[in-house]
């Protein structure tokens, strides 16, 4: 298209386009193919693919999209490459998932590892950095499963699906409030304060029960007190 060719009036090129009118009624036709196609490739890629997707699986689905897109739009291409494509990708995919389940190494390659962020009532600040979670992201994890200190977690995985796992300490321990600093009424109404510090950065106790050292975990100088539920 020529720069002349442009004019902000336009408006049959604007909302028709170039193309004749005959040829919506072929994107009909070419919409219910292509829906065709993705049904079945979909359900060729298994019931993972209408849960949450892992890496294998949204790069299935990002190259399906990018190969469809192109001929339902474009009245000069043809449906048949998007269908070749479809089932390259399907193939693929479903060799991947395969050779990953006989591989720990080529499926830790690409799926990605589970990352501990909590371990033993304290952030694990290492596979925080590694993961790129903050720590109000965590504290907001645990804040939607009713978890309103660290002392009630033993474990807080980030699963290689980008989902999160809780796993609820049987003991509890006081430990780190997971509360926002400026909902302080709520902090007075489920926080009971104990006698004992723990790191404000990170929630691990002192050695010693000493508070003139760094934080071992974290290297923090910074202490609060620990908390228990009312």
């Amino acid at each position: 298209m020529k720069p002349e060719d442009i004019r902000i009036n336009d408006w049959q090129r604007i909302f028709v386009g170039d193309v004749p009118g005959a040829f919506y009624w072929e994107v009909i036709l070419r919409v219910a193919v292509i829906y065709a196609i993705l049904m079945i490739s979909m359900r060729l890629m298994g019931k993972r693919m209408a849960s949450q997707l892992s890496r294998n699986e949204m790069i299935a689905m990002v190259s399906l999209a990018a190969a469809i897109g192109i001929p339902l739009l474009s009245p000069d291409r043809g449906i048949l490459p998007a269908f070749v494509i479809a089932i390259v990708v399907i193939l693929i995919q479903q060799v991947t998932a395969w050779m990953a389940t006989r591989n720990q190494k080529l499926e830790s390659l690409t799926q990605g590892n589970i990352s501990v962020l909590v371990h033993d009532h304290h952030l694990n600040l290492k596979d925080m950095r590694l993961t790129g979670i903050t720590r109000e992201r965590v504290f907001s994890q645990l804040r939607s499963n009713d978890i309103l200190h660290l002392g009630e977690v033993k474990r807080l995985y980030f699963e290689a699906g980008g989902s999160f796992t809780i796993i609820r300490e049987t003991e509890i321990v006081p430990g780190l409030g997971v509360l926002p600093d400026k909902d302080v009424e709520f902090q007075d109404q489920s926080y009971q304060r104990e006698p004992i510090q723990v790191c404000d950065i990170c929630g691990f106790p002192p050695a010693d029960d000493s508070t003139d050292q760094p934080c071992g975990n974290c290297g923090s100088r910074h202490w609060a007190q620990a908390v228990s539920l009312k």
